[in-house]
This record gives C-alpha cells, structure tokens and sequence, in this order.
C-alpha cells in the first residue's frame, strides 16, 4: 500500500473458518476496514460459491485501479455441498471421506466420474489456449519493437531475465590488500554493495529502519518509494519478518534482481521463518547482519548475539559467512552473488579489525583455508581456527607460541557450508587428521565448532549471554583474549 502497487491484486478466502472451529473464537477484526488503513482499494465479493460474474467484476475492478494494490474479499462456505462437514473445521484440513463424497456428490448433483472434467470446462480451457498464443504472439512483437527502439535497455532486460550475471561483473570487487587501513567488516561491505552496484542491475535491497548502522545505502541511487521505481535502495521500516518474505518474492520472481536486505544480527530471530523459507525456495536473497557479537558492547545481552551463528550453520541449504578483514568480505561478497539459488548471511563487526596477510577472497571459497603455517614441511604442533573478529587473536596468538618453540598452523573458517563441499583431500590438507590439538575461537557458542575440534581441541568464546560493557572489557571478561588462545593451545598439544 505504501509503494502502491496497482499491479498487485490478493483475493481473501473468509470462509470464517480456522483449525479450532469458527473463526470468532479468536479473530474478530474487520480485515477490510485493516486492509483500507494500510493504503489497499477493498473490494467485497458476498457469494464466492456460486456467484461468478460477481468475482469476474471483483477482478476486473481490482485491474482499474492502478495506484495502489487491490485485496478481494471474497466470502465462501468451506466444504460447500457437503451435508454434513460444510462450514466446520473437520473439512479444513482432512478429506471429506468415502461416505460423505457420495453424499456431496448427491447433494450437488455431480454426475461425472472421478477425474472426469466436463466437454464444456474442457472447451473454456481451450479457448484460454488459444487467447494466450495470441496473446504471446502480440508481446513478442511489443518485445521487438522495444529492442529496436531501445537496444541498450532491451540488451539490460535480456541480461537480466536470462539469469545469468553479467559479464566480468566480479571485476567491479574492490582490491584489498594488508596495507589497507582496518575497518569494521560492515563498513567494507558498504563499499562491496557500493562496487557492485553499477555492475549488477539488479542489485536492490535495503535495511529495516537501521542503514545508518548497517551502511547499506548504494550512494548512487535513490529511495525505491511510490513513483519512483527506477530506484534502488528500499526503506523497509520496522518490518523484519516482512522484508525477508519481500526479498523471498523479489528473488523467486525470477526477474534477474538480487536482492539484499539489512538489519542487526540478533534480530534475525524476528525474519528466521523468512529466512527459513528462502533456504527452503532457493531463494538467493543475501543477508546484510551487522553488529553481529558481544563486540557491538553497550547494548548488551538483547543485542548481542550468541547462538545465531550455530543455528545458521544448523539451517539446510543457507550460507553462513563471517568474514575477518576486507579480503574476506569481498570473498563472501562474491559467493553471495555466485549462489543464486542459495540465500547467503553475511555477519558482520562493529568493531575494526587489521587486513590480515594470508586471508583471501579465493580462500573464503573455500570456506575453510590455511592463513598462515609456522611448518611448511612438517607438521603442526597445533592448529588454531577463528573467524571474524576473532581471527586476528588466532594470529596474534600464533606469533606467541611461535616464539615459545611451538609449530603453529591458523586456518580461517569463513563459512562452514563451503567447507562441507570440498574434496576430502582438500578438507585434510587443511585440517590434517593426525593433527588433534586444535583450537577454535570465535566469540560466540561453541556448538557446531566440535566437529572440527574433535574430542581433544578447546573452543575459546562464550556459551553465556552477553553483557552491557565496551567491546574490549567484554572480550577480557568473557576471556576471549589473545592470553587465552595461547593458554588453550600449550594445554592441547601437551607443552
């Protein structure tokens, strides 16, 4: 209602009817009078059984107006011609059963066999046959007066809707190197969505009420609003189930947009059926979760996630990247945009962090690389994996025990699901087998990270909630420290 989009046409089953029973046990408001508030043009249908001209009308009114989206309220009597379970809850989710079909079939003098279609439904269905060929041959021709008259727009549209990305497009990924200044990942990632724009037309995408936070502005464009639907940045409001369920629409459309959405990482709890259902659809919507440990500080517990890195790492077929650094947030940034049949969820810091030598773009396709080996040709004494933020406190750590005598070997662990997906060779030249003092950090739960731990390693985070504090005296609190990494790694490997 807000964009208003005409085109936009709902029709509502109020059929009064829930799995308890009648609906009035529980739900009395007028979705009309709801419908009319949130900016729709409502159009009542009284007798959805039998009065068809009635919803024909509804539909081509609805097709009129043009400013703004259109809900048909059409009112039925659920399992309508059954004597004897129409209007109950026993029809809404069970079959009518032998007995009471023969006895709906009575009732409605249904002659025809099961699966039997009537000559005359049959003959409607052909007609609509052929007004479509007719119908397509008409948009073919519009099509090829389009491309003749606007060849670049047309070549635009045909990029897009074939699905395929445009060419070279990864080229527009900035070049990050050690030497660059460390920032906080959400800041590189405001410069990823500010490269790829230009290259990829169909990148849009917005925050929910939080883009100052979450630097999710493409600088170049302006508001998608009602009007001005050339634009590319969406203002989602205080909605965060409701932009996940759009971008799920935008991305199963299959118009060739990519579409992003924005918000702080805990509050992926009020969008994980969105999520869930986009993991479900092969929906390649990718999701912008800044601020996403007890790094974000004074907020405190409510805002500060914990478990939400596992749970996504728990959920099918969704990728969850936490890139370390600007060489890694390009890296995920390109996944993201390669897998568009699966959502991606990039947590990323408040908090600056260093451009760590040895991270890369290539090795978070990978999901699981070696940044670093104190043991070219021989074997590690210990391995240490962080992520994120966390990786630098690996590193740091890995110099300590360096210079105490120790073989040190950190890997980076970006994303668990791309990890998965490499050879098993590849996974052990990483994480040889033989090789059991092993150490993770990342600051938050240590469920998922026994799988590569095994029964010997130590996982350095917080299996607690969070607290109220600035980011380095929680770190110190809580113990994820550099001190701490080094501790684990001596008590594993026995020194």
């Amino acid at each position: 209602g807000h964009w208003g989009l005409g085109k936009l046409i709902a029709l509502y089953d109020d059929n009064k009817i829930s799995i308890d029973g009648h609906t009035e046990i529980s739900f009395t408001e007028d979705v009309a009078k709801r419908y009319e508030a949130l900016g729709w043009h409502v159009v009542t249908v009284a007798d959805g059984n039998t009065d068809y001209d009635a919803i024909r009308a509804a539909i081509a009114e609805a097709k009129s107006v043009t400013d703004k989206p259109t809900l048909i309220k059409v009112s039925t009597l659920i399992g309508y011609g059954s004597p004897n379970k129409a209007d109950t809850h026993d029809v809404h989710g069970a079959p009518l059963g032998a007995e009471e079909t023969a006895a709906t079939r009575a009732n409605l003098k249904w002659e025809y066999g099961e699966f039997e279609v009537p000559a005359d439904v049959k003959e409607v269905f052909a007609n609509c046959v052929t007004k479509g060929a007719a119908e397509e041959a008409q948009w073919k021709k519009d099509m090829e007066a389009y491309a003749a008259k606007y060849p670049t727009e047309w070549a635009e549209f045909q990029q897009l809707t074939s699905g395929e990305l445009p060419a070279n497009w990864e080229d527009a990924l900035p070049a990050v190197t050690p030497e660059d200044k460390g920032l906080a990942t959400r800041q590189w990632s405001q410069t990823m969505l500010n490269s790829l724009a230009p290259a990829l037309p169909g990148l849009i995408g917005g925050s929910a009420d939080l883009a100052p936070s979450n630097l999710t502005l493409m600088k170049m464009f302006g508001d998608f609003q009602k009007g001005q639907y050339a634009e590319r940045n969406v203002r989602f409001g205080v909605r965060e189930h409701g932009m996940g369920a759009i971008c799920n629409g935008i991305a199963l459309h299959n118009s060739g947009l990519i579409p992003y959405c924005a918000t702080f990482f805990i509050f992926t709890d009020y969008m994980r059926a969105a999520m869930r259902v986009a993991a479900l659809s092969q929906a390649g919507v990718i999701y912008v979760m800044t601020h996403d440990s007890i790094g974000l500080g004074e907020d405190g517990p409510t805002h500060q996630p914990v478990e939400h890195l596992a749970s996504f790492r728990a959920m099918p077929d969704i990728m969850m990247f936490r890139p370390a650094g600007g060489m890694e947030t390009v890296g995920a940034y390109k996944q993201a945009v390669l897998h568009r049949k699966t959502p991606s969820v990039i947590a990323l810091s408040r908090q600056n962090m260093p451009n760590l030598p040895g991270t890369s773009a290539d090795g978070v396709a990978k999901g699981g690389y070696v940044v670093s080996c104190g043991c070219p040709e021989g074997k590690p004494d210990v391995i240490l994996m962080g992520t994120g933020s966390e990786l630098e406190l690996a590193a740091a750590a890995a110099e300590d025990l360096t210079a105490a005598g120790m073989k040190v070997r950190v890997v980076s662990m970006p994303c668990f699901e791309l990890f998965e997906k490499q050879s098993q060779e590849y996974k052990d030249s990483v994480l040889p087998p033989t090789i059991t003092a092993r150490v993770s950090v990342e600051a938050a739960t240590s469920f998922g990270w026994d799988k590569y731990l095994g029964f010997q390693g130590k996982h350095i985070g917080i299996d607690s909630f969070g607290a109220s504090a600035p980011a380095p005296k929680l770190y110190e609190e809580f113990g994820i420290t550099k001190d701490a990494v080094v501790a684990a790694g001596k008590a594993v490997a026995g020194k």
